[in-house]
């Protein structure tokens, strides 16, 4: 039976209105990463979320070894600034969220009953993702529902563990003064996983958290000292909690193994 995860209706008044998203990070391991590239793109970026009904897009970012030395230190996420190299997002429909949820479960044992899965590889942060709001970064920017077929050349993901008494729309307010550069920003609060959900997933916490996926038209690295690099000492300032993880990412080229060999 499908989760409840929000109500199917619109809250934006939109034909396609995004009401969640997948959200994984996953290390492969050592010597294998190109196996893993290819696997993931020709194999499982479809046949384990893309094929779902529901399904508006989906993209795949990386962090190459230059990206990750930016990360802010002290990651909750993770603990090894080199873990978590490849960051795939899917959008998924208004109202079938819990649907899609169900049927991912289902879909991925498929595949392990299929011996389709990949085991050189560890996930980082693999979570189910409601939609929140997003944040404009000028006027008539691209709305988020086409942030991930936008191909954005940079990503920058923010994962806030929130103060006590302070919500999603707080950080949200706050990070929209910030004026970041950012296209658009996808505002996002966690779901559990699914009880039967397969056992390499690990559990996260989800109860405070806010996850900020910043989309941005040009290299981020060349504004990161300027834009970003003082967001967790400017988050606990403002007394709105700390930053668990941040990270700026490329975009992968698919159909081919760019930057796998540019993790380590």
């Amino acid at each position: 039976m499908a989760q409840d995860v929000g109500s199917g209706k619109s809250r934006r008044g939109l034909p396609v209105e995004l009401g969640g998203a997948l959200v994984t990070l996953v290390e492969p391991h050592a010597g294998h990463e190109v196996a893993y590239n290819r696997w993931y793109e020709r194999d499982h970026f479809y046949a384990g979320c893309m094929l779902g009904a529901w399904t508006i897009s989906g993209a795949r970012f990386v962090a190459t070894r230059g990206l990750k030395d930016l990360r802010a230190a002290d990651s909750t996420v993770a603990p090894d600034p080199l873990d978590g190299s490849y960051l795939s997002l899917y959008w998924i429909a208004a109202g079938k969220f819990g649907e899609w949820m169900d049927w991912g479960t289902r879909q991925v044992k498929w595949l392990i009953d299929e011996d389709r899965m990949f085991p050189h590889r560890e996930h980082t942060h693999t979570v189910m993702y409601r939609f929140h709001s997003e944040i404009p970064g000028r006027d008539d920017a691209v709305p988020v529902e086409l942030a991930l077929d936008h191909r954005s050349p940079s990503l920058v993901m923010t994962v806030v563990d929130r103060a006590g008494g302070v919500d999603s729309a707080a950080v949200a307010e706050w990070w929209g003064d910030r004026h970041l550069g950012a296209e658009v920003t996808a505002v996002l609060e966690p779901v559990p996983m699914p009880g039967d959900a397969p056992s390499d997933v690990p559990v996260e916490r989800t109860g405070d958290r806010t996850l900020l996926l910043a989309f941005v038209d040009h290299d981020v690295a060349e504004t990161w000292a300027d834009r970003w690099a003082d967001l967790p000492a400017g988050l606990a300032e403002a007394g709105l909690g700390s930053v668990a993880f941040l990270s700026p990412f490329t975009g992968t080229i698919p159909g081919t193994d760019t930057y796998a060999d540019q993790l380590r």
